[in-house]
């Protein structure tokens, strides 16, 4: 179950899941933590089971129904178990978006291809690191058309 964890930034859960999903820097992290408690256009949504956040799904939607995929992260214990594609599949119903987006790593884009993203690469962002754009289009549903 998904549940807001803005207001938990400070719990070492959180802050946790968050480190693994931000480039190796502490300045950026504490830069990031910042972002999700002053910019209301900012969610960030943690997976609970029994108690425990073993997932976050940071995300930003605009005025076009873009949601943008700004941080995910899965506890490495519970990884390959569905609860990433499990919190992008909440982002569906929960943003209604028309299109989500992502921007990844050579890691991640497997992931992102897995559940349905068109992957395309922006080239060497950074010395020696590939990203890569990931789009998933949202298509209209088969009853809306009836």
């Amino acid at each position: 179950m998904l549940v807001d964890v803005k207001d938990r930034l400070e719990q070492r859960q959180i802050y946790e899941l968050l480190e693994l999903s931000v480039f190796p820097d502490p300045d950026r992290l504490v830069a990031v933590l910042s972002e999700y408690k002053e910019n209301s256009r900012l969610h960030l949504q943690g997976y609970e089971d029994n108690g425990e956040i073993i997932g976050i799904i940071g995300y930003e939607t605009d005025e076009d129904r873009i949601a943008t995929i700004r941080h995910i992260a899965v506890h490495p214990d519970e990884r390959g178990k569905g609860y990433g594609r499990g919190m992008v599949l909440h982002l569906l119903d929960a943003a209604d978006p028309e299109r989500i987006e992502a921007e990844t790593d050579e890691d991640g884009v497997n992931f992102y291809r897995s559940i349905g993203f068109t992957v395309h690469s922006l080239g060497e962002k950074y010395p020696g690191t590939e990203r890569f754009r990931c789009v998933y289009v949202v298509e209209p549903d088969e009853e809306e058309d009836d």
